[in-house]
């Protein structure tokens, strides 16, 4: 059979019954000619595109960029390539898809002669799975590398949010985490820390930027977290991540910078130096950053990322590890003496680094908790010596400065001039949560809450993962005598450390002074490390005289009396709960004479107001000349 005839838009005019011509509209030669025309151009364009093979071949090009695009980000993970080669690599793709059809428009017809159209489907399709199988490769970058060490993932996915959940971070406010250690040896984690800590310091140093304090930025090191969550668990609008890779005397770093509210990267680069120029790569990091958020570094401003720091790398390698074993927070004799072997051995690689003796301070502060009268007397000499060091060598360090601040609060008993150092301290360094936090304690110990609290509110914005912040945060408002909120402050620093024998001891504070013994008992009763002996003893004689167990209650005293030397403020607290108004104010003559550290809080513990309008006490604040 033959095909049916085409229908003309000219027909016979149909007969009427009554034979007269009725007349018809016929359709015009000229929209004939126009629907013939249309009907033969669609035909002519659909057989140019089907005799060039433009969609075969634009399936192809889509098929090929794909694998194009994976397989460049592959090589750019592998061999660390800046992240602006694969969006170059993106650009260039996007630019060649209409490129191609135009050229298969144009230049088809040879295609023709050498590819069949069922041939150009098959090398699409094997191009599209040879794409999908190398998405499926495991990728040696450091996203796998966050996976497999300590460290967070690399990228962030932004996901829609409802209006109750808009994020909205403080502007100019980051997190530091840890840069991924790419050495392949576990050992050199000190390194890729310490160098993500410097940047952090150096970047906290800058008044117009809010940077979150290391013990936060770490506090998800190992926990697989995505930088979204990390990002609003800190409350920040960007995060820096990067990895160190060390060979010989060779130093990698790659840094990149994440907006976190859009989920995109804004920066990233790559740095080879040789270590002994690994101090001026922190600089070229740590200014780059500042410069991507827009902040305008004023005068020498960049100059502050060297504060107290050295332009030793060999120095700068031995601070990392005495830094690495300060964090981990020995909790005996023999772990605090190693860290200051560590720190003796960068002074004599640097004897004007300030930062060392910094550390110096704390470490042998915190060893006065650990040793015997006459030892303590002589290691709180040395930390005195080692504090001022500090601020002679780096005037404008605020972090040095509430060293030297806290030794004269504790050591010399020197109110005043204590006072002074953290006013300096916060104007340096309003940005330090270790400034905000120690201040917070001391204005609290002289009376002045409100900054006080919002020192500790400060500390806590910068620095919300760490339970110090909640812990003096706590002390603050005891001594403020606000013990529903210390109670909080407490229980909220538990539930960061839970079973920490500090915040045991600390509850039982705020338990014993409000007269819950039930509650302070098993508290008391808590194996305590050797750091809180005293305090377990001190506690037990306060809970079983309420209890009524008086004997059980003298043999603790006894206990704390001996590692006491029987001249400690704790002694005098006991005896003025007890009722024993004279051997609580001999307690404290005592404790006056030995030089007890605990004397700074004699101003506002709530546990010697029994005996606060005795004449002998008056007279003894009096002494201490606390500034008003």
């Amino acid at each position: 059979m033959g095909d049916k005839p085409t229908e003309t838009a000219a027909q016979d005019p149909p007969q009427s019954g009554s034979g007269t011509a009725a007349s018809s509209i016929p359709t015009t030669p000229v929209a004939q000619t126009i629907h013939e025309a249309e009907v033969s151009w669609w035909g002519s364009v659909w057989r140019r595109i089907k005799e060039h093979k433009i969609a075969q071949w634009t399936v192809a090009y889509v098929a090929f960029a794909f694998v194009a695009l994976h397989g460049a980000t592959l090589l750019s993970d592998a061999l660390e390539w800046p992240h602006a080669i694969v969006r170059l690599v993106t650009f260039l793709l996007i630019l060649g898809f209409p490129i191609v059809p135009i050229l298969a428009w144009y230049h088809g017809v040879r295609a023709l002669k050498r590819v069949s159209g069922s041939e150009l489907i098959i090398i699409a399709l094997l191009l599209a799975i040879g794409g999908g199988l190398l998405w499926l490769v495991p990728r040696p970058t450091a996203e796998r590398a966050r996976t497999e060490t300590p460290s967070p993932p690399a990228t962030i996915n932004p996901r829609p949010q409802s209006s109750a959940e808009i994020f909205a971070p403080p502007p100019h406010s980051i997190a530091v985490l840890p840069f991924v250690n790419m050495s392949g040896d576990p050992k050199e984690d000190y390194f890729s820390d310490g160098v993500s800590e410097e940047l952090l310091n150096a970047l906290s140093r800058l008044n117009d930027l809010q940077v979150v304090a290391r013990t936060s930025s770490f506090s998800f090191k190992g926990q697989n977290v995505d930088v979204a969550t990390i990002a609003r668990k800190l409350n920040v609008g960007a995060v820096l991540e990067g990895s160190v890779r060390r060979a010989g005397n060779t130093v990698r770093i790659t840094a990149q910078l994440i907006n976190t509210v859009t989920g995109f990267h804004l920066w990233s680069e790559t740095y080879d130096r040789p270590f002994s120029d690994i101090l001026n790569m922190q600089t070229e990091v740590a200014t780059a950053v500042a410069q991507q958020l827009e902040l305008k570094l004023a005068g020498n401003e960049s100059a502050k990322f060297a504060v107290g720091g050295t332009r030793n790398p060999d120095a700068f390698d031995a601070y990392l590890r005495a830094q690495r074993l300060y964090e981990e927070g020995p909790s005996d004799v023999a772990g605090w003496r190693a860290v200051l072997a560590a720190l003796d051995q960068v002074i004599a690689l640097d004897p004007n680094y300030a930062d060392a003796y910094m550390r110096r301070a704390a470490a042998l502060l915190n060893l006065t908790y650990l040793s015997s009268a006459d030892v303590s007397k002589a290691l709180r000499g040395q930390a005195a010596a080692a504090a001022e060091r500090a601020v002679a060598l780096a005037p404008d360090s605020g972090d040095a400065h509430a060293a030297l601040g806290r030794i004269r609060f504790e050591v010399n008993l020197d109110f005043a001039g204590g006072a002074a150092e953290f006013d300096q301290a916060l104007a340096l360094a309003p940005g330090s949560a270790f400034v905000q936090r120690n201040a917070a304690v001391y204005r609290a110990y002289l009376g002045h809450f409100e900054p006080a609290l919002k020192a500790a509110q400060r500390a806590i914005e910068l620095d919300p993962q760490n339970y110090y912040s909640y812990l003096n945060q706590g002390l603050a408002f005891y001594s403020a005598r606000e013990y529903g909120e210390a109670l909080a402050a407490f229980q909220h620093g538990l539930a960061l450390k839970p079973g920490s024998p500090v915040f045991n001891a600390d509850l039982a504070f705020v338990f014993v002074t409000t007269g819950q013994t039930e509650q302070a008992r098993p508290l008391c009763e808590a194996r305590a490390t050797p750091m809180l002996e005293d305090y377990r003893h001190w506690c037990l004689a306060l809970v079983y005289h309420a209890l009524g167990r008086q004997g059980d209650a003298e043999r603790e005293l006894a206990q704390l009396k001996k590692l006491s030397g029987g001249g400690s403020v704790l002694n005098a607290e006991v005896y003025a709960q007890w009722g024993n108004v004279p051997a609580a104010l001999q307690s404290l003559l005592k404790a006056e004479q030995a030089h007890d550290l605990y004397l700074r809080q004699l101003k506002t513990d709530p546990l010697l107001d029994p005996i606060r309008n005795e004449p002998q006490f008056k007279a003894l604040l009096a002494r201490m000349k606390f500034p008003s």
